[in-house]
């Protein structure tokens, strides 16, 4: 579970890998000071009383000889994250990822590792570079691709708004392909480069938390107001409401054809 979502309290991981009904917390507790001292894993900070846990590289690097998951070369352990304070955001991630498995995905923890968190997507012709804090690729033929922004309510509406525009901008560059010599044409980046066997530009998860439930409906008001026209798939739920498998508000709607028009082409060559 740490290879997936980097960090993880007891609660957590007790949630993945006990039955339910059951409190595995006891018995998670002590396995993880047994890892620990082996080195590998570790604890960087705590979330109120509970301390936050991470693999070491040594772990990490343990898990990829074992063959448990998908090369991830690039993914750090998550401990920087903590030790700069960003534990309570990074735990919030994991709840998400932990909601929507149980709630959308049927509690199928096999789905568990088809996620990766703090996803870099840049463009370096535009400078354009941003993390998305969870993606879900879904082993399924179309290799359905889901992206997932959680705010914790620390970020302005203004910031939350323009890190959602940033998807449609992304979304919106186009790349000339072509021999020397030929008309060649103009393709989607992301289609081209990113996710070239999805259809469609993956759709846009937007998780409220970190506030009360009347104040994240405020804020997904906000947000639904500020996105107005955006041409992207755009869904947006509380982390409370996801818990409980309530709907999702969807607040944007691919539209490939006005998103062109926003944008200007690729020059060829």
């Amino acid at each position: 579970m740490l290879g997936c979502v980097r960090i993880a309290t007891v609660r957590q991981m007790a949630q993945v890998i006990t039955a339910e009904e059951s409190d595995g917390r006891s018995y998670v507790r002590r396995a993880m000071v047994e890892l620990e001292k082996l080195g590998l894993v570790e604890t960087n900070g705590k979330d109120g009383k509970h301390r936050i846990w991470n693999l070491t590289p040594a772990g990490q690097k343990a898990l990829a000889d074992g063959n448990e998951l998908p090369a991830r070369p690039k993914a750090g352990t998550g401990a920087k994250a903590v030790r700069a304070g960003f534990g309570p955001h990074g735990l919030a991630v994991t709840d998400t990822i932990l909601a929507y498995t149980d709630t959308v995905l049927g509690g199928r923890r096999e789905y568990l590792t088809d996620w990766q968190v703090e996803v870099n997507h840049a463009i370096k012709q535009t400078g354009l570079s941003f993390n998305t804090d969870a993606v879900l690729a879904v082993p399924t033929k179309t290799s359905e691709v889901r992206l997932f922004e959680l705010d914790n309510g620390t970020m302005s509406q203004a910031l939350l708004a323009k890190e959602v525009w940033d998807y449609e901008r992304y979304a919106g560059h186009r790349v000339w392909e072509g021999a020397r010599g030929t008309i060649g044409g103009t393709y989607p980046f992301w289609q081209r480069h990113r996710y070239t066997r999805s259809k469609t530009f993956p759709r846009l998860h937007v998780v409220l938390a970190g506030k009360a439930e009347h104040l994240l409906d405020n804020r997904r008001q906000a947000l639904t107001d500020a996105v107005q026209g955006i041409t992207i798939a755009v869904w947006v739920n509380t982390l409370p409401r996801l818990q409980r498998g309530e709907p999702w508000y969807e607040i944007g709607v691919d539209d490939p054809h006005e998103r062109r028009s926003r944008y200007p082409e690729a020059v060829g060559r």
